[in-house]
């Protein structure tokens, strides 16, 4: 493959730079023990995760759509998630909802190299943040992380009117990055949001897959560390 020369890398933040899962978990544990919930039924944390993560999921889907709004899934999906345990208690909803919204963002858990390597491509090339996260938590994330100063721009998807993977969203950050498709490439974890996302505006993409997940899709670069990074670009 011919290697492009590229100006402007575009990094997905959740799963990608952000090990949203492990930050999650840790949020879960806090959130389990302090309100006792193996005492209303809930057997294990486990259990309460799988089923906490189902309905955001979906949920999820939802919002990306545009079929539900950011304040009627935060509160819904921990609604959800203690009624398929038979509990109905609004007030521990609201309690859950904004301890989580509170802590995720500052259980801060990184993937390996991820500073290290913003750091070296920031001496070759312009660095900008894409994402569909809440704007309010993901402000948060980069402050308490330390990765905010990494970039020159921040685009999300509630500043742009639409989320990935609409076309949208990218043309808006390239706006604001002052950036051409032709000359910047995409790194994130999901096939379906990022990379295709990105490719619908003809925007190169790297696949960020540590798990080694399978797919059939043809993307520009694969890699399994973000250290990888730094021999390709």
């Amino acid at each position: 493959m011919t290697r492009k020369s590229y100006k402007h890398i575009f990094f997905d933040l959740d799963r990608t730079l952000w090990d949203f899962d492990s930050s999650a978990r840790q949020t879960f544990e806090d959130i389990y023990t302090r309100y006792m919930l193996d005492q209303r039924g809930i057997a294990t944390l486990d259990l309460f995760v799988d089923v906490f993560n189902g309905h955001n999921d979906h949920l999820w889907d939802l919002y990306r759509n545009g079929e539900i709004a950011k304040e009627l899934l935060r509160g819904l999906r921990f609604e959800r998630t203690l009624a398929t345990f038979g509990i109905d208690d609004p007030g521990l909803v609201q309690k859950m909802s904004d301890d989580y919204i509170y802590c995720s963002p500052r259980n801060v858990r990184l993937f390996p190299h991820a500073k290290e390597v913003l750091a070296y491509l920031g001496k070759k090339y312009f660095i900008h943040l894409i994402t569909n996260g809440f704007e309010e938590v993901q402000w948060v994330k980069l402050e308490t992380s330390g990765l905010g100063p990494y970039f020159i721009s921040v685009t999300t998807s509630e500043e742009a009117g639409v989320k990935k993977p609409d076309p949208g969203i990218f043309a808006y950050a390239l706006g604001k990055a002052s950036a051409q498709a032709s000359d910047s490439i995409m790194v994130g974890d999901d096939l379906e949001v990022d990379i295709e996302g990105a490719r619908q505006v003809g925007i190169d993409q790297v696949f960020f897959n540590p798990n080694g997940r399978v797919h059939n899709n043809n993307v520009t670069y694969e890699i399994s560390s973000l250290d990888a990074l730094m021999r390709l670009f």
